[in-house]
């Protein structure tokens, strides 16, 4: 028998103070958990969204370093960016704290205190590196060195951004701190540990064995942590910056961010309902739902739950309904590389546009798998489904309304057999967004919610009461009455997908504001007689050029992180000198290119190289007009065996380089040479 559960808490993952968020943020936890909490408060379930600023961790402190001023000052500044693009976002948020506040120091330090004091950590100690310098020990990411799987420069302490490894700081060759450029040395520290695999065989069973309905995504990573064997983790590090880890001997140590963090969701708790906030924690007939991005499904699956395990008087989660994550136009979103859209520049760039964006991403949401957000389809979708299906429909409705009823909503008179075909599909609708919203597919919920306005849509066009009015004004009335009612029905199903564009509907249609899920489907919405203000826009068309200044922004930022981003190819083997010298290269002149035919890659040069000229074929086309290279001096091996490309032999090959975004550079010599001359 399904559980009944009398309130719900709702949290979404802590997102790090130390940049905005974009939309891989919005896309993988804040759009869905919004949608889901909107749900239930229009169904008058007893629910609270809960979130906050992640706010420690050598993130934090290293940027802080970079900028010159203090951690608090770095998440002070993200904390209200981030605040502020929420609200502006209609993220509705019953709270949304920080991790700096004192209630969730408190909190913290007396959750850790309680485990310690039960027994349930175990101590340790290992060697980590040392910066004497600095007088500190360096978290992972204050280490650099030479990755030893790739040969990287410049690899980090936890992971080689080259090749992609996962590293410890004491795995890189010759490591270097990062805050001094000191070789650092091995000391002994102690630390804390959660026995994880203490909690192994309760965590597989309330997992794997209760929790079998959880997204597929989501049990199968759990799934194959657990069988992989759970181990002790620590939490606590050495730094200067967190929650102090309370108790004696532990100077200089905080709470590992990861602890510390989630324990943030009952801080956030506590600080909205002082009185109550264990109602949502502990009691049984209580549902918390963690919605995160498929980074964070081991904390909060696994690791959370193995802490409120140990504590012993806390609520596990009901679901975890995680995300995939999205990508930018083909590529993975990356912060370091700026290679994101930010929230807070998107409602810089698009004002009044919330319900676009937040559309978009729900339509592309990457429930189950990685999906693309590309600018292309952002405006395809608004222009072809938001302006030309349900804000036509809205438009026309009201539009006629006013031409043939000076704005009153007429009487509906007898039904015909399309008209009660119409309603049915429309009330059968509502039952598959229900399933979906409840069952976290939003994607499909909102797919069904346009199919609402799909029918509004058609049903006018069929109908076309423009004609009618010629002749049969009584069907008329029965007609507009139908569409408006279905106008009004849409503002009720697509306020927890679109907020901003159903209150702008309500206020157009004059709806009270106490309507409720439960009135979605019925169709005495529009009273007869009630009035109808004149047609506002839901939405309008976005224009090429906007999308166009979007594209050309992450043009810019691609070439440039060609350049910051630049590692160079690690060197080949060495060779012997003698191999070099029997290479023959020479200095030529461009007195002939053109394009190969059939070959878009392939260029033709006629060279003057000082011996009676010869044909050379090369695969710059891409980089090159061919008019541009005529007269031009360019080296050249003059000794290759020659070769047959798309039918022309090519009697040697031009030398080039390759910069870092991948354009071909023609190599030639500075001063003016005479052709024929051998480079040395």
């Amino acid at each position: 028998m399904e559980k009944k559960f009398n309130r719900t808490l709702v949290t979404t993952a802590l997102p790090y103070a130390n940049g905005p968020v974009h939309i891989g943020h919005l896309a993988g936890v804040y759009v869905p958990a919004d949608i889901y909490t909107r749900y239930l408060r229009l169904k008058g379930e007893d629910v609270i969204m809960v979130g906050g600023s992640d706010e420690h961790g050598v993130p934090i402190t290293i940027k802080a370093k970079k900028e010159g001023i203090t951690p608090q000052d770095v998440v002070d500044r993200y904390h209200k960016i981030i605040k502020d693009s929420f609200e502006e976002l209609g993220i509705s948020f019953d709270v949304y704290s920080r991790t700096t506040s004192d209630i969730h120091s408190k909190t913290a330090s007396d959750f850790f205190r309680k485990l310690y004091e039960k027994g349930e950590f175990v101590e340790k100690t290992s060697m980590q590196l040392y910066d004497e310098k600095a007088n500190q020990f360096l978290a992972d990411r204050y280490v650099t060195g030479k990755c030893p799987h790739c040969g990287n420069e410049r690899a980090y302490g936890d992971q080689c951004e080259a090749c992609g490894t996962s590293l410890n700081a004491t795995d890189l060759i010759d490591p270097r701190s990062a805050i001094t450029g000191n070789r650092p040395v091995l000391r002994e520290t102690k630390h804390w540990y959660l026995p994880l695999d203490k909690w192994e065989p309760a965590l597989r069973k309330w997992i794997l064995e209760e929790h079998k309905e959880w997204k597929p995504n989501v049990y199968g990573q759990c799934k194959s942590w657990l069988d992989l064997g759970l181990q002790p983790r620590a939490v606590s590090r050495d730094l200067d910056w967190g929650v102090p880890v309370p108790v004696e001997g532990a100077d200089g140590k905080v709470l590992y961010v990861w602890f510390d963090a989630p324990i943030g969701y009952i801080s956030n708790t506590k600080e909205i309902l002082p009185d109550t906030w264990e109602d949502y924690w502990k009691k049984e007939d209580s549902r918390i739902i963690h919605f995160i991005g498929k980074d964070n499904i081991v904390f909060h699956c696994i690791v959370f739950p193995a802490m409120l395990m140990a504590e012993g008087s806390y609520q596990l989660p009901d679901n975890v309904p995680a995300n995939e994550f999205l990508n930018l136009e083909g590529d993975k979103i990356s912060t370091s590389r700026n290679w994101a859209v930010w929230l807070h520049e998107y409602l810089r760039d698009f004002p009044g546009k919330q319900d676009v964006l937040r559309y978009v991403l729900t339509a592309n949401a990457p429930e189950t798998k990685d999906n693309d957000f590309t600018w292309r389809d952002f405006q395809a979708r608004n222009n072809n489904e938001l302006v030309a299906i349900y804000g036509n429909f809205v438009n026309r409705a009201v539009v006629l309304t006013h031409k043939y009823y000076n704005g009153v909503v007429p009487a509906c008179g007898a039904l015909t057999d399309y008209d009660n075909a119409t309603i049915a599909e429309f009330l059968a609708v509502k039952a598959r967004i229900e399933a979906a919203i409840e069952t976290f597919h939003f994607r499909e919920a909102l797919k069904e919610a346009m199919n609402l306005a799909r029918i509004g849509n058609k049903y006018l066009a069929d109908t076309e009461p423009w004609k009618l009015a010629k002749t049969d004004m009584a069907r008329v009335d029965t007609i507009m009455n139908v569409a408006l009612q279905i106008a009004a029905n849409l503002a009720i199903a697509f306020e927890p997908f679109m907020p901003f564009s159903s209150k702008k509907l309500a206020g157009i249609l004059n709806l009270p504001a106490d309507l409720t899920w439960n009135d979605l489907g019925r169709f005495d919405l529009m009273p007869v007689g009630a009035s109808v203000n004149k047609a506002e826009l839901l939405f309008e068309k976005i224009e090429d050029d906007a999308i166009d200044a979007q594209m050309q922004r992450l043009e810019r930022i691609k070439k440039e992180n060609a350049v910051n981003n630049f590692t160079p190819a690690p060197v080949a083997a060495n060779v012997p000198f003698d191999d070099f010298m029997k290479l023959d290269i020479r200095v030529g002149k461009v007195l002939e290119c053109e394009k190969v035919p059939k070959a878009d890659k392939l260029l033709k040069f006629k060279i003057d190289d000082g011996m009676g000229g010869r044909t050379i074929v090369s695969g710059i086309a891409k980089f090159y007009a061919p008019e541009d290279l005529i007269g031009k001096e360019v080296c050249f091996i003059a000794n290759f065996e020659p070769r047959k490309l798309k039918g022309v032999e090519s009697q040697g090959m031009i030398l080039s380089a390759e910069d870092s975004d991948g354009r071909l550079v023609v190599i030639g010599p500075q001063g003016e040479v005479r052709p024929g001359v051998q480079v040395k």
